[in-house]
Parts: C-alpha cells; sequence; structure tokens
C-alpha cells in the first residue's frame, strides 16, 4: 500500500431550536385488566384529541409504549387490582403553545396525566447536515496538512472517506419555567443546539 495519512476530524453547526418535544403517559388504575386497559386507552385518546384540537398535527402525535402491572396489598401477597398505561409522544411545533397544550391534556386526561419529559429541538435539515459534515471534513483537512509538514511531505489525493452518523447536541437552556405551569403560554429559551458529525478521510502523500 502507498504511503498515505488518515486523520478524523469532528465538526458541529449549531442550529437556534425551533420544536418542542413534551413526552407525557396516562395511567389509571382498575380492580380488573380489562377495566384498566380500557380506561387508560379512552383517556388516552381523548388527550391526543385534545392535542389535535390544538394544533399538533398527525403525524407529531405518537403512542410509544403501553404496559399493565399488578397492585399488592399492603403486605404484598394479594392482587389487589391492576395499573394500566400508556405513553405518548408530542412534537409542538408552534413552541408558544406548549402551556396551551399541557392544559389541554390535563383537561382531557384528568389525574391519569403524568409529564415524562419536555425538551427543545431541532429538525436535522439536509443543510444543516451537510454544514457539520463540511466543518468535519475541514477539522481532518487541517489535521493532516499539519502532520504531513512535520513529516516533510505534501498531501495528495483524497483516497477514502468515512463518515460516522450525525447527532444533534443536548439544548441549553430548556425552559424558563418549569413544566407543571399549566395556564397560559409557557415561554421557552431556545438556546443553541450543536448537529455533530465525524468524518475520517486518508490522504495519499506525495
Amino acid at each position: 500500500m502507498s504511503e498515505h495519512v488518515e486523520v478524523t476530524g469532528h465538526g458541529a453547526h449549531h442550529v437556534v431550536p425551533d420544536l418542542v418535544i413534551l413526552r407525557a403517559r396516562v395511567q389509571c388504575e382498575a380492580r380488573d385488566v380489562a377495566s384498566a386497559l380500557t380506561e387508560s386507552s379512552n383517556r388516552t385518546a381523548a388527550a391526543l384529541q385534545a392535542a389535535a384540537d390544538h394544533g399538533v398535527e398527525g403525524p407529531d402525535r405518537r403512542t410509544e409504549d403501553v404496559g399493565i402491572h399488578p397492585r399488592h396489598d399492603t403486605e404484598g401477597r394479594k392482587v389487589v387490582g391492576y395499573t394500566a398505561y400508556q405513553a405518548f409522544r408530542l412534537t409542538i411545533r408552534d413552541t408558544s403553545r406548549v402551556g396551551d397544550v399541557l392544559q389541554a391534556l390535563a383537561g382531557a386526561a384528568g389525574d391519569a396525566l403524568g409529564v415524562d419529559g419536555i425538551e427543545m429541538t431541532a429538525e436535522q435539515t439536509p443543510e444543516a447536515v451537510e454544514a457539520s459534515r463540511q466543518a468535519a471534513f475541514e477539522d481532518a483537512h487541517a489535521r493532516a496538512t499539519q502532520y504531513a509538514r512535520l513529516a516533510g511531505v505534501t498531501l495528495g489525493p483524497v483516497l477514502m472517506i468515512r463518515e460516522g452518523v450525525p447527532e444533534t447536541g443536548t439544548p441549553r437552556p430548556m425552559f424558563a419555567r418549569s413544566a407543571d405551569a399549566l395556564a397560559g403560554s409557557m415561554p421557552v429559551e431556545a438556546g443553541t443546539r450543536a448537529i455533530t458529525s465525524t468524518v475520517t478521510v486518508r490522504w495519499g502523500l506525495a
């Protein structure tokens, strides 16, 4: 194999988050399995309909997990009932509507509603991903050029490029108020979010 240098570069492209991901669940208790599942299903359907009524489109409403487990007496011996739950995820594209959507969910599901998490995110557009890849390539090229200079050689043609999977970094900050502030709009601070890429490049040496 001809002489070469292989370098891994890392790049990031920062974007302003423009979406809110709300993860919630409906949890219901009953004496038998069928009743618990039915109540959980009905309240979940009502919550999702409330989200739809507040502008959350069909593709942005997604159920994620369903389960049921028995409840025991204080001694842990006898089954006294069952708890059923259904989790769902909403993508809220108008960040000013977060508080209104939460309030609608609470009104539809009542005390059965639980909020597992609220976070800001951004769509990985092709332009943003390409920008992070280009930054990673430039980082690799700068490193390779430095190594070649120290070795007294010149970079030749690119022989191989291997790309990692773009990832989205953690947003900061998330919210200006706690998720339990249900009334009215909930202000959201966008901060920045980094879409990162890793690229390994092999150059020939002249």
